[in-house]
């Protein structure tokens, strides 16, 4: 156990410091939530109606509505990113070498999904310190309530992104995939519209979105910061992370998977 936990320490705190070297990278998961909170959300505030639903007991803004979606947002190109490393590392041997350790594989694949989580909390929590530098606050204790369930939805995430660098054979491809993924799973959700919204436009739509695990990941986050309990989008969280994962084992075992047929 001594060396399991020394591994995990290690890969977290290698994925800290190249994240803290990596300025860019902090500003743009902050520019990209603050310029759809500060420029977008302005404009669709008009256009935009939103009834009460829950978690919310009184009507709201577009702004507060679009919140959780953003600290979602934050999650899933986090989860991107951080595979698109694991890419780099393969491709420069540190992964491969890291992968031949006597520790299981489950464990190293889950060290560094754990590692790519902490540091998308660490986003999250400056967004939402300027979300509420600019008014956008709230319930006090949901920003703790909220904690665990962006551990779960940050690895549900970070899995995906696993699988998918698992089947990428070079590093220029990882961008396109990226964003075969990323756009259709944020727009296809609740983190800018409701579903009964994209109801009223199709209910084939609507189904998508509902089907989406992005959408259930988005409503635990918003149930979760308003101090209220959704289990349906934590079990469908919780049943995506577990699928994934299985994925992504598959994906990274030299005998079986898509790892094997790379080398092939």
């Amino acid at each position: 156990m001594t060396a399991w936990w020394v591994a995990l320490r290690a890969v977290v705190i290698r994925e800290a410091l190249r994240f803290l070297s990596q300025r860019g990278r902090f500003l743009a998961a902050l520019v990209r939530p603050l310029v759809w909170l500060l420029v977008f959300a302005a404009g669709f505030r008009a256009a935009l109606g939103l009834s009460i639903v829950p978690p919310y007991q009184t009507y709201i803004t577009y702004e507060v509505y679009i919140v959780p979606g953003l600290v979602g947002m934050i999650q899933l190109f986090n989860g991107m990113q951080s595979s698109l490393s694991l890419v780099y590392d393969q491709e420069m041997g540190s992964m491969r070498l890291l992968l031949t350790s006597p520790l299981p594989r489950w464990w190293l694949l889950f060290a560094k999904l754990l590692a790519g989580t902490l540091v998308s909390i660490l986003q999250i929590a400056v967004f939402l310190a300027l979300a509420w530098g600019f008014g956008i606050e709230m319930e006090p204790l949901g920003y703790l309530a909220v904690l665990p369930v962006l551990v779960l939805t940050g690895l549900m995430l970070g899995a995906l992104g696993l699988f998918i660098s698992s089947t990428i054979r070079q590093l220029e491809n990882f961008a396109g995939v990226m964003n075969f993924v990323i756009f259709p799973m944020f727009f296809l959700s609740t983190a800018l519209y409701p579903l009964w919204k994209m109801a009223e436009s199709s209910p084939l739509l609507r189904d998508i979105c509902a089907f989406n695990p992005f959408t259930h990941a988005v409503e635990a986050i918003r149930f979760a910061l308003y101090l209220q309990w959704n289990g349906p989008a934590l079990f469908w969280t919780a049943l995506s992370f577990a699928a994934f994962l299985a994925a992504a084992l598959w994906g990274y075992d030299p005998a079986r998977g898509l790892t094997r047929r790379r080398a092939g």
